[in-house]
């Protein structure tokens, strides 16, 4: 259902219907990787994405590796189907374009701080004089109704101010920073979520309305979901934290050759392993039909599920959980998640072929519409290639 097109060459390709999104304009005025993974989604549901972009382009263009500067692998994952522009802000010419596309737009989002969009001109207040149903979306560091209002915010700040850091890093008393840009990342779905039930809400009733989008309190929620714990109470009844995941000594099994994920769950799960592998007075022992008790014991039943994977090999430990419908699976590793065969068998990683950078790998859509399909159209935008086209001759 979700493919590049069959032509897969340079050029842009602009289907009739080419998703649920297709006939929706968004002026994009955000960077780095919150925002463009925002709008990639929208872009991806077949959204006309015009990125507005500085002379000096997106900083992202310049992280990571590159074929040639300007178009790291990173900024053409997260900016693919997208039309780029270039636009000073700060001098009146460019204002006027900007406010020439906030004209013809349905949907505006930044990831600017909010008070130097005003001191652009361009908050939503004056926005909204130039286009009333506009949908004006802020991605924003800390929420402007709170303290921290206007503070600079990052992935690492967010992530060590959230809880989310000191998680990683609870068994060994350091916080750590997981090695992926996670808040930016779930902060950018959060808010092209925000930007869905916007346009919902406009196709319903005509109106648009600002939307706000706080990285610091997505990520709050995010992290502690599951974590509240006792504090989920008033008054408490005990503390923070999820102890099956913080205590219950979950972790990568071991074998003879390497490492599986392996997850009884259910005390049918627990039962047939440990009957299995001729382990069967845990299941007394450790009190294995009492899921409370279970519990209690669970690092105890780990470690002892240890002491079996240990000795057996990946593929012999697969077949078994397999069999028994016990949740398996093998480990890959970034360096090997395209051999994955469940990968390969979806076409997740598609090969493109991109005017300047020549064949590029990037993963295609994955949400699936049976009536609206997703498509990647346009590969991602050198800078300002678009200019003469979205903007006029002479621009």
């Amino acid at each position: 259902m979700n493919a590049i097109n069959q032509t897969d060459v340079a050029g842009e390709i602009r289907p009739a219907n080419r998703g649920p999104l297709t006939g929706i304009k968004v002026l994009d005025l955000t960077a780095v990787v919150l925002g463009p993974v925002a709008t990639q989604v929208l872009a991806d549901y077949g959204a006309d994405v015009i990125k507005v972009e500085p002379a000096e382009g997106d900083l992202m263009r310049a992280n990571g590796i590159s074929r040639t500067s300007g178009m790291s692998s990173t900024f053409m994952n997260i900016n693919r189907n997208k039309s780029s522009v270039c636009i000073d802000l700060k001098s009146e010419q460019g204002k006027a374009r900007l406010c020439q596309l906030i004209a013809q737009s349905d949907v505006l989002v930044h990831n600017i701080r909010v008070k130097a969009m005003e001191r652009l001109g361009f908050g939503y207040a004056e926005v909204a004089k130039i286009n009333p149903t506009i949908i004006y979306c802020a991605a924003t560091g800390f929420g402007e109704g709170g303290a921290f209002a206007g503070q600079p915010a990052f992935d690492d700040i967010i992530q060590g101010a959230c809880g989310l850091a000191h998680l990683v890093g609870h068994e060994s008393g350091v916080p750590e920073y997981p090695p992926t840009l996670l808040a930016d990342k779930i902060a950018g779905l959060a808010t092209a979520n925000a930007i869905l039930g916007a346009l919902v809400y406009k196709a319903r009733t005509g109106e648009g309305q600002y939307v706000e989008v706080p990285m610091f309190e997505t990520m709050v929620a995010f992290t502690m979901t599951e974590h509240l714990g006792g504090q989920g109470f008033k008054p408490p009844i005990g503390d923070a934290g999820y102890a099956r995941l913080l205590k219950g000594g979950r972790k990568p099994s071991p074998t003879k050759d390497g490492y599986i994920a392996l997850l009884p769950y259910t005390e049918q799960h627990w039962r047939a392993f440990f009957h299995h592998f001729g382990r069967g007075e845990f299941i007394d022992q450790f009190n294995i039909s009492n899921r409370i008790e279970r519990n209690k014991n669970i690092q105890a039943i780990y470690a002892e599920l240890r002491n079996i994977t240990r000795q057996y090999s990946t593929r012999e430990l697969m077949a078994v959980c397999r069999e028994m419908d016990i949740p398996v699976a093998e480990m890959y590793s970034i360096h090997t998640i395209q051999t994955h065969p469940h990968v390969q068998s979806t076409g997740l990683f598609k090969t493109m072929v991109h005017p300047t950078e020549g064949e590029v790998v990037t993963t295609r859509p994955t949400a699936l519409f049976s009536k609206s399909p997703c498509s990647i159209y346009k590969p991602a935008p050198n800078l300002g290639e678009d200019s003469e086209r979205v903007l006029g001759a002479g621009h």
